[in-house]
């Protein structure tokens, strides 16, 4: 077993990373009544497993299952959370477990948030995304129509808990859009992980458990440093917002092509060539360095070019963006493999070309 730490003073909590965890390590952690929720897909695979030794421990144990899918993440799953947590007499002691992958963790902690202000919060992800990326830094929320993530709270989770031997049972298209957060991390700030990526590809796609937990563990590890240096994404240069590399056109595919048609680290990879063709155009990365990394987004199964939506419906959709500020778009832009830097200077033209050269 891995342990990792995320430094933020009294909110500091670990991340426990390895095989065979979710039978073992939550039974210090929780009291007297705790509620799970997960949805449809995750609980015939791991509830009971998770379940099971706390009822053994005569703990209350309450079990609340969502339907699967990106769609679903919405103030209608949100309230029925809140329902189950009244019904089942949970007060402020009780925690909220989070067992799937990014869609259940979003909304479980926003529950935990905002039930009764604010209750404890664990984190069991059981996709690679939610390994290496949504389950680690404490946003929370629920997706509105006009944009995604657009309503949510930071809550921060007292333990994250990847077991690495739930990845077993993820599809191959889910096991390929977690890797496109894993790549992300090597182009904002670890070339030397980039690098190492690009040599064990196929020992990933192929479900290497050296090579999975190692990937994970260094993922966390590099958002964990970001996190603990910018919890709460104020930095006005860099800091959090570099963890956006392209979510921000990766979000407008979400919302213009309807929640969950594209899977959120499709999306990602796709809107991360669209923010590498404006590098380039912008004379910062060279065509050499573009074409690198869809070698490896093509290595890994995923989309490299973007449904064509219209690039005045990207603009709009971007427009939305929590990163807007002060009406300015701030873009996560690469100034070489391994940098990137927020950018408010962009052009529209530019940014319009870019989108343009990266859509069927």
């Amino acid at each position: 077993m891995i342990t990792l730490n995320v430094s933020l003073g009294t909110r500091s909590y670990p991340i426990y990373i390895g095989p065979a965890l979710l039978e073992t390590k939550l039974n210090s952690f929780v009291q007297r009544q705790v509620a799970i929720v997960t949805n449809e897909v995750v609980a015939p695979l791991y509830l009971k497993k998770l379940a099971q030794p706390l009822k053994d421990a005569g703990l209350a144990v309450s079990e609340i299952i969502l339907a699967d899918g990106e769609a679903h993440k919405n103030w209608e799953s949100l309230n029925h959370i809140y329902d189950c947590l009244l019904a089942e007499r949970c007060d402020r002691t009780t925690p909220i477990i989070a067992l799937g992958g990014g869609v259940v963790g979003d909304l479980a902690g926003f529950a935990a948030a905002t039930y009764q202000r604010g209750v404890p919060f664990i984190q069991v992800p059981t996709t690679l995304l939610a390994q290496v990326d949504s389950s680690v830094g404490g946003k929370t929320g629920i997706n509105h129509p006009r944009g995604k993530n657009m309503v949510g709270a930071f809550w921060q989770p007292q333990l994250v808990l990847a077991d690495t031997d739930t990845l077993n049972t993820l599809p191959d298209r889910e096991l390929s859009a977690g890797l496109a957060e894993v790549i992300k991390y090597g182009l904002i700030r670890d070339l030397p992980f980039l690098e190492w990526l690009e040599g064990n590809i196929e020992k990933l796609m192929a479900r290497d458990s050296v090579a999975l937990s190692y990937a994970i563990e260094r993922s966390c590890m590099n958002k964990a440093q970001v996190v603990a240096g910018d919890e709460l994404e104020t930095a006005k240069q860099g800091g959090r917002a570099l963890l956006n590399l392209g979510h921000t056109f990766g979000h407008a595919i979400e919302t213009g092509m309807g929640y969950g048609v594209w899977l959120h680290g499709e999306a990602v990879a796709t809107g991360t060539m669209m923010a590498l063709e404006l590098s380039r155009r912008l004379g910062w990365l060279a065509d050499g360095d573009v074409e690198r990394v869809e070698r490896l987004f093509v290595q890994a199964r995923l989309p490299v070019r973007g449904p064509k939506l219209g690039a005045e419906r990207y603009l709009d959709l971007m427009g939305h963006d929590k990163k807007v500020i002060a009406g300015r778009l701030r873009l996560v832009l690469l100034k070489q493999l391994g940098e990137a830097v927020t950018w408010v200077d962009a052009q529209k033209t530019e940014i319009r070309a870019a989108i343009e050269a990266c859509c069927d």
